[in-house]
């Protein structure tokens, strides 16, 4: 991009340079678009063989091929001309700029009402492009629409905001408190109000309601040290393998993944045993076996979608609604993690590919912003489609319920989340109330797509991999919410932090919380609840204790007892659960 002289005028002037990104060890999608190989850096050819499974049975499905091995070079013909631009700058009207995890910028000029294409600049450089700009001409910047509303609505009530953007589910809350925007900050009546009719059963009070079982302070004892452990290695993996490939001792190697992950080279196949793709007693022909079939299953899905033609599309508007969603989300997501940089880069098609055979695999729920978030490190392990596909599927039938319209499985665990919190610390819960943050609707993003955006990616996968082993107990991520408010519960109240600036400190937490640190208190938060002689019945519904027992606290998780489905309780909307049911109460089923 240069701006140059010409018969007097300014001219900005773009041409597309070869293949900017360094294809370097970059992971890429093979012919059968499941497969991965890597390309030659210099080359641009295959460097290595295919994979086995290229030349496997999944290469019969060609006929859906997504991705191409051929990169796209620039020359003076098709492609350059697709994306080159020139313009006087005495002709330019307006410069929008748009942040989605990178800059880019779209000009306007005077003579037309469409656009030119726009200019990303994924390593930075719109701040000098500008201020170069700026030698010629005047230039007043326009944010985009979502952004500058984003802006002024966040500086004006940055606790609703935040929840508007990511997810349709988000978008009631959103919706709600959209007409009253010019409040800073609201009685705590009115916001009780307003989510009541917002969250159908939810029923927000100002007041203890009578009959529901209060939890008022009890004594948990000391919170006992506990300590991580080294990733599970490729070797100790290997060691769990019987001669024809069933894992063994799995109770032992479920507690030594929970207490220090996996090693990365062990994830692509113990992930699948951890989601529940790979039963753990299966031998290594009964999977391989079981691939072959899930790989018909997914092709054929994939096929329904591919092969439906623009007019049908232009008849089907959730079909049409749920790929421009995806595109949108795809675009943005993880666009600086190396298997999702770049401009055309492979990573983004099988994540399209996969998020639009989800769609058909289960049409009723869709696509919801978030579920990329959620499928992204699963295609990063796996590095092929289907087994992407189906371990996103096993996870999905456990987030499932965080992205239906009637908010069922967040308003369960915000409420579930607050009940453990008041019994942990109800000084500081009884702070948060006083602030009209005890609904803990700041938490709201952490649970719906699991930290996702609160950790680096590297952290994500060592969380996500030790919840996935169940233990210590049910609903460990309410725990590790815990563990981190617990943190900067100090913070907070020394600073007397009001309503607005307890969002905006929980939001600026994202990438600066250490894993280790987290899951470490989380277990101890989860032990010191464990050893409670007179733990409410609430509580030990919600993390799936044995009542009998919960006197005890093991620290050899193998002594601990078996999880199973909680009984059925009734939610009041203060965060406490009872054991009988009444006309205004609403039903929760606990989550895993």
């Amino acid at each position: 991009m240069f701006c140059v002289c010409q018969d007097a005028e300014i001219i900005v002037e773009y041409r597309p340079l070869e293949d900017t990104v360094d294809p370097s060890n970059m992971l890429c999608a093979g012919k059968d678009s499941s497969s991965v190989m890597e390309w030659d850096q210099c080359s641009g050819e295959r460097s290595h063989q295919l994979l086995e499974t290229q030349q496997s049975y999944e290469t019969e499905w060609d006929m859906v091929n997504a991705v191409s091995f051929k990169k796209k070079t620039c020359t003076n013909g098709d492609s350059e001309s697709r994306w080159a631009l020139a313009f006087s700058v005495s002709e330019l009207r307006s410069i929008t700029v748009k942040e989605e995890g990178w800059t880019f910028l779209t000009f306007r000029l005077r003579e037309t009402s469409s656009s030119l294409p726009a200019l990303h600049f994924h390593q930075g450089g719109s701040t000098d492009f500008l201020d170069n700009l700026r030698r010629f001409i005047t230039v007043s910047l326009y944010l985009s629409t979502d952004s500058f509303c984003f802006q002024q609505k966040f500086r004006k009530d940055p606790y609703v905001t935040t929840l508007g953007g990511f997810s349709k589910v988000t978008n009631y809350i959103y919706d709600a408190f959209r007409g009253t925007e010019e409040q800073h900050q609201r009685p705590p009546e009115e916001v009780a109000d307003v989510l009541g009719e917002v969250i159908p059963g939810l029923e927000i009070n100002q007041q203890e309601e009578p009959g529901f079982e209060v939890i008022t302070r009890i004594d948990l004892g000391t919170r006992p040290q506990v300590t991580r452990r080294e990733p599970l290695s490729a070797e100790d993996w290997s060691k769990h393998q019987d001669p024809e490939g069933r894992m063994t001792n799995i109770t032992h190697l479920k507690q030594v993944i929970f207490k220090g992950g996996l090693c990365h080279a062990v994830r692509k196949e113990a992930w699948k045993f951890l989601l529940g793709y790979f039963p753990w007693e299966s031998t290594l022909e009964e999977r391989k076996s079981l691939q072959r079939a899930k790989t018909d299953e997914y092709f054929r899905m994939k096929l329904q979608w591919k092969s439906v033609s623009e007019e049908q599309e232009r008849r089907n508007s959730k079909l049409r609604d749920y790929r421009s969603l995806i595109e949108k989300d795809v675009n943005r997501t993880d666009r600086t993690n190396r298997f999702y940089e770049g401009i055309d880069n492979p990573g983004l098609v099988l994540l399209h590919d996969i998020l639009m055979t989800y769609c058909m695999y289960d049409f009723d729920l869709g696509y919801v912003q978030g579920m990329s978030d959620l499928l992204s490190p699963i295609l990063y392990v796996m590095e092929n489609e289907v087994d992407a596909f189906w371990c996103f599927v096993s996870f999905m039938e456990q987030m499932h319920h965080n992205f239906e319209e009637q908010m069922q499985g967040m308003k369960t665990q915000l409420i579930q989340l607050s009940t453990l919190l008041r019994l942990l610390d109800l000084a500081f819960w009884n702070y948060l109330e006083s602030q009209d943050s005890g609904y803990l609707y700041f938490c709201f993003r952490w649970l719906l797509i699991r930290f996702k955006r609160e950790l680096s990616f590297q952290d994500v996968l060592r969380l996500w991999e030790v919840m996935w082993t169940g233990l210590p107990c049910q609903n460990f991520h309410l725990l590790v919410c815990c563990a981190i408010l617990d943190s900067e519960k100090q913070k907070i109240m020394e600073e007397n932090y009001g309503f607005n600036e307890i969002l905006k400190h929980i939001n600026e937490l994202s990438m600066k919380l250490d894993i280790e640190e987290i899951l470490q208190k989380a277990e101890g938060i989860c032990l010191q609840i464990k050893s409670c002689k007179d733990l409410p019945q609430s509580i030990s519904a919600i993390l799936g204790f044995d009542t009998e027992v919960s006197g005890s606290a093991p620290t050899d998780y193998e002594s601990a007892p078996a999880l199973r489905p909680p009984p059925r309780a009734d939610a009041c909307s203060n965060g406490h659960l009872r054991e009988t049911s009444s006309h205004n109460s609403c039903k929760v089923a606990f989550i895993s």
